[in-house]
């Protein structure tokens, strides 16, 4: 018969292992950060060679092993977040001596990219709504300061640019420099999730075409009209941050249960894992807890989806 591990075994372990997933992710932001910096401000770059007190100084050669390390950070860095979900699970597997925490870490991989790849779609969404509110602010500026609409409108779009990407906004561009239909060429640029706002500027852009209103006033409406929708967005994100608090800590609870009973000298783990019983405990706790999380999950976004509907509307 096998000797069993001693009780501390697993927890280091866990801990090993859980410091290691750590340390590759700070290993990547930081590798993330660098390469910003370099496209932003043009340091580093190839050659080893850097010039910050008015001669070249080559740089020393970086040790085998911290080459290997650039090489494995470099593989990783195609990799989402959500494979952090692994190393974890690897970790309860070794402490429970289970199979059934790794085959949960990777169900769980898909189900968390996706949640994360829906964040990401809203921050780029926040940050085209951004850019059209400083898109209305630039161009109402160069419109005041004797612009030409066309001239004006090209100047607001390449102060945007960065956020407002994509063959449409060329198409803006190209429309107002050669005299093309400027308004159609903003409504495709506003089928962009968050970009929605262009939609105004080429009704403002329209009436004051065959109108012969003050493009820089319907501008100014807009974009009183984008800051108010924005200002109440945020009031309610605000609001509701208490609400997803509750929900975060309401999910954590089992988790809390599990960790005090392991630190009352029990061995939560092996019930849940290796009992008939604990099996169907954690299955159906699992259930509850995952209805659960999505059910209060779906009151609180269709609270705010709620409030985006009535902001628009006003």
């Amino acid at each position: 018969m096998a000797t069993p591990f001693p009780a501390a075994m697993p927890l280091g372990v866990f801990c090993a292992v859980l410091c290691a997933a750590l340390a590759v992710w700070e290993r990547l932001e930081r590798g993330r950060a660098s390469r910003r910096a370099e496209l932003l401000f043009g340091v580093g770059g190839g050659g080893g060679r850097t010039f910050g007190t008015g001669r070249a100084v080559r740089r020393k050669a970086a040790p085998p092993w911290r080459r290997a390390a650039k090489a494995i950070r470099g593989g990783l860095t195609g990799l989402g977040r959500e494979w952090l979900c692994l190393p974890v699970a690897a970790a309860l597997a070794l402490w429970g001596e289970s199979v059934l925490p790794l085959v949960a870490g990777a169900a769980a991989v898909p189900l968390v990219g996706r949640r994360l790849r829906a964040a990401e779609t809203r921050r780029a969404a926040e940050r085209r709504a951004g850019a059209v509110r400083v898109l209305c602010d630039v161009l109402v500026g160069e419109l005041r300061a004797g612009a030409q609409p066309a001239e004006g409108l090209t100047a607001a779009v390449r102060a945007v640019g960065h956020d407002l990407s994509g063959a449409e906004l060329a198409l803006v561009v190209a429309a107002a420099r050669f005299g093309g239909d400027v308004p159609e060429a903003l409504r495709k640029a506003a089928r962009q999730r968050g970009a929605e706002g262009l939609v105004g500027v080429a009704a403002c852009w329209r009436v004051a075409v065959d109108g012969g209103a003050g493009l820089a006033a319907g501008l100014d409406r807009l974009r009183a009209a984008l800051r108010a929708q924005q200002d109440q967005r945020d009031s309610m994100r605000a609001q509701l941050t208490g609400a997803w608090s509750t929900v975060v800590v309401l999910a954590l609870l089992p988790v809390v249960g599990l960790a005090m009973g392991w630190a009352m000298g029990a061995d939560p783990m092996s019930v849940l894992l290796h009992t008939p019983a604990g099996l169907g405990c954690l299955v159906v706790g699992g259930l509850l807890e995952a209805m659960g999380f999505w059910w209060a999950g779906r009151i609180v976004r269709g609270g705010s989806v709620g409030a985006n509907a009535g902001g628009g509307a006003s």
